[in-house]
């Protein structure tokens, strides 16, 4: 089985949809997706994400389910340099380093922030909708692997964001989502491919042949879009925090 996380296009938060460069972006992935022999198309309810879906399914003369668990991943957190409220994922590096029950993928929700913030509850949402989801495809969780009741070679991609990404590839990879929401970025427009090795017959693990690609963009002369991204170096001009 092969599993495409598409992160939507270059967002225009105000209303939900996408910038410029985002609806070129999703007129990108048309080529890279479109003539692909995919089992099943899932969205998120969002409309930036909707947004870069559309021309793929057009393409494709294919429609795809929409799933309230595709949304960006919700919580709300009070971080511990400031009285807002952030989304869950975006702490300081030298904050969230500081806790080392953040590098475990069985304690990482433990952090007193997170528990106020409800976040292991949506989090076991997300992921138990993911695994109910493989299971009508023939792959079922057990433990920490997943039980093979019917082999396949089926694709099924995912119009998704790059928070709820994370959750679902940390939850496949059994690794805390915090090493992924910080230490990698996943470009808009970009594809993220993971597939299942079945080393012995009925046994199954997912790994990632591909995270954030935008080799399509580049095919097309198109550099990536800053979203999700911080300055590479503090005082440039690009996002702080």
């Amino acid at each position: 089985m092969r599993l495409l996380l598409v992160r939507h296009g270059d967002p225009d938060y105000e209303i939900d949809g996408l910038t410029e460069a985002g609806k070129r972006e999703a007129a990108l992935l048309v080529p890279r997706l479109a003539p692909l022999p995919v089992k099943d198309y899932y969205v998120s309810p969002l409309g930036r994400a909707r947004a870069t879906a559309e021309p793929t399914l057009a393409a494709a003369g294919r429609t795809a389910e929409v799933c309230d668990w595709l949304r960006e991943f919700a919580p709300r957190i009070i971080r511990p340099d400031s009285d807002h409220p952030y989304c869950c994922w975006d702490w300081l590096p030298a904050d969230w380093t500081a806790d080392p029950r953040f590098l475990d993928v069985d304690h990482w929700f433990d952090n007193e922030r997170m528990q106020a913030g409800g976040v292991r509850q949506e989090y076991e949402w997300v992921t138990g909708e993911l695994d109910k989801l493989l299971a009508e495809h023939g792959y079922v969780r057990d433990g920490r692997i997943y039980r093979v009741e019917r082999p396949n070679e089926d694709t099924l991609v995912f119009f998704c964001h790059f928070g709820v990404s994370c959750v679902l590839l940390s939850h496949l990879l059994n690794v805390s989502p915090m090493v992924l929401w910080h230490g990698f970025c996943a470009a808009p427009g970009s594809v993220t491919t993971v597939t299942t090795e079945e080393r012995r017959a009925g046994v199954a693990s997912f790994r990632v042949n591909a995270f954030g690609d935008i080799s399509h963009l580049y095919a097309a002369g198109v550099g990536p879009s800053f979203a999700a991204r911080f300055c590479e170096v503090h005082g440039n001009g690009d996002r702080e925090d």
